[in-house]
C-alpha cells in the first residue's frame, strides 16, 4: 500500500473503519475485474478517495442501493468475509489507479531504477504498464471519464521539471499532478449526479494533487540529494519552511473547498480530506507526536486508579485497561522455540494476519502486536483527545 493518507483503526472507529475497509477492498477487487489478479498491486490509499467521494455524494448510510456486496474470505483480511464497495465509484478509482500506476512504472523504466535497469525486466515492466494503461482507459471510457487528461499530465511532467531552473516556482512542477487529480475528483460529481459539486471538488482535487507531490518531494529529499537525483525542492531552491507553508495552505484550501460540496453523507470524506491530510503533513515534516498518545487516563494519579469499586472501571482509566491495577499480575507469556515460532509466523503471514489483524499474537513471545496495515501516528493533533476528532464534536479543527 502507498499514499499520503494513512488512517489507523484507532481514529477510524466503528462505522468509519468499516466504510474505509469497504472502499479499500472494493478498489482492490475493481482492479482485479478491470485487468486481472496482478493489477491488484496498484491498490493505493489515495486512489480510494475517488470511491469515497462518489459514495459521499450519493449513498445514504444503510441504504440498500447495490453499492455494497459481501466479498468472500481474503488472506489480506485474515481470511474473513466483509462488505466491499462496488459500482461506478470503485471502478473510477480503479481506472485512475491503473493509469497513474502505469505511468509510474514507465517512469522507473526510463530512469533505469533498480531491477528495471536490466533489459529483460524492463521489457516485462513496459508490457505490464501498457496493459494497465489500456485497462484504465477502457474502464474510464465506460464511465464517461477520459483518461487522456491523466496521460497528458504525466507526459507534461517531465517538461515542467526541465523548465524549472534554480529559483523557479515550485508550483510549476506540481501543476500536472494538480490537473490530473482535479479531473478525477470533479468526475465523481458527474457519476453521483451532482454536477454543481464539480467546481469545488476540482479545487479540492487540485490542492490534493499539489500536497501529494510536495510531500513526496520532502520525503525523498535526503535520498535524492545523496544519490544526486533530481528533486523539485533542490531544483527550485525551496527550503523546508516554504514547502511546509505551501502544504499547510493546501490543506486549508481543501477544507474550504469541501464546505462548498453538497454531500449526502460526508463523514468519511471529511475525516480523510480534512483531518488525515493535516496529519500527513505533520508526519512528513516530523512535527507529529507519533504513536497512540493521549489515551484516556493519561495523567490520572495512581491513587485515583486504585480507589474504585472492584469490577468497575476507575475514573479516567483507559477502556483498553481491563485488569485491576491493584490485582495480581498477569501470568507470564508462553514462549515458543525458534522452529515452532517460525511455523506460526508462516501461518500468520500466509493468512494476512501479520498485515491486517489488529492485534495479532507474536509467534514467539505471545505479546499483542499491531498489524502492519494499522501502524499509525494517531492522536497527533495536539488537542489531547483520543481519536474522537472524526465527527468534529468538540474537535480542535477549524472546519466548522
Amino acid at each position: 500500500m502507498f499514499g499520503i493518507i494513512r488512517p489507523c483503526s484507532h481514529r477510524l472507529a466503528g462505522p468509519l473503519k468499516t466504510e474505509w475497509m469497504a472502499h479499500l477492498c472494493g478498489l482492490c477487487l475493481a482492479l482485479r475485474g478491470a485487468n486481472g489478479q496482478f493489477s491488484r498491486v496498484a491498490t493505493n490509499y489515495d486512489g480510494l478517495i475517488v470511491s469515497v467521494l462518489v459514495d459521499a455524494q450519493s449513498r445514504r448510510p444503510g441504504a440498500a442501493d447495490g453499492r455494497r456486496r459481501t466479498a468472500g474470505p481474503c488472506p489480506l483480511r485474515g481470511m474473513r468475509s466483509a462488505p466491499v464497495a462496488q459500482g461506478e465509484g470503485a471502478r473510477l478509482a480503479a481506472s485512475v489507479s491503473l493509469v497513474l500506476a502505469s505511468a509510474k512504472v514507465r517512469d522507473h523504466v526510463t530512469d533505469g531504477d533498480g531491477m528495471l535497469g536490466r533489459r529483460p525486466v524492463a521489457a516485462v515492466a513496459r508490457r505490464v504498464a501498457s496493459g494497465w494503461a489500456e485497462a484504465g482507459a477502457r474502464t474510464g471510457a465506460e464511465l464517461g471519464f477520459d483518461t487522456a487528461v491523466l496521460v497528458d499530465a504525466v507526459d507534461r511532467q517531465q517538461e515542467a521539471e526541465l523548465a524549472v531552473a534554480q529559483g523557479g516556482s515550485l508550483l510549476t512542477v506540481t501543476e500536472p499532478t494538480e490537473t490530473a487529480t482535479a479531473a478525477a475528483f470533479a468526475h465523481t460529481a458527474v457519476l453521483a449526479g451532482r454536477p454543481s459539486n464539480a467546481g469545488p471538488l476540482a479545487e479540492a482535487g487540485r490542492l490534493f494533487g499539489r500536497l501529494a507531490h510536495l510531500l513526496d518531494a520532502v520525503e525523498d529529499l535526503g535520498a535524492d540529494e545523496e544519490a544526486g537525483v533530481w528533486n523539485p525542492l533542490s531544483a527550485t531552491g525551496t527550503d523546508l519552511a516554504e514547502a511546509r507553508r505551501l502544504c499547510d495552505d493546501a490543506v486549508h484550501g481543501v477544507r474550504l473547498a469541501l464546505r462548498e460540496v453538497d454531500f449526502v453523507d460526508g463523514g468519511l470524506a471529511h475525516v480523510l480530506l480534512a483531518h488525515e491530510l493535516k496529519r500527513s503533513v505533520r508526519r512528513v515534516f516530523g512535527s507529529g507526536t507519533g504513536g497512540c498518545a493521549h489515551l484516556p487516563g493519561d495523567g490520572v494519579p495512581k491513587e485515583a486508579l486504585l480507589q474504585h469499586t472492584p469490577g468497575q472501571r476507575p475514573p479516567g482509566q483507559s477502556p483498553w485497561i481491563t485488569r485491576d491495577p491493584a490485582g495480581p499480575p498477569p501470568p507470564p507469556l508462553r514462549r515458543r522455540g525458534l522452529l515452532a515460532g517460525c511455523a506460526v509466523w508462516t501461518g500468520l503471514c500466509c493468512t494476512g494476519q501479520i498485515c491486517c489483524k489488529d492485534p495479532y499474537d507474536d509467534p514467539w513471545t505471545g505479546k499483542a502486536r499491531e498489524g502492519w496495515c494499522h501502524k499509525c501516528d494517531c492522536c497527533d493533533c495536539g488537542c489531547g483527545d483520543s481519536c474522537s476528532c472524526c465527527e468534529c464534536d468538540g474537535c480542535c479543527c477549524d472546519c466548522g
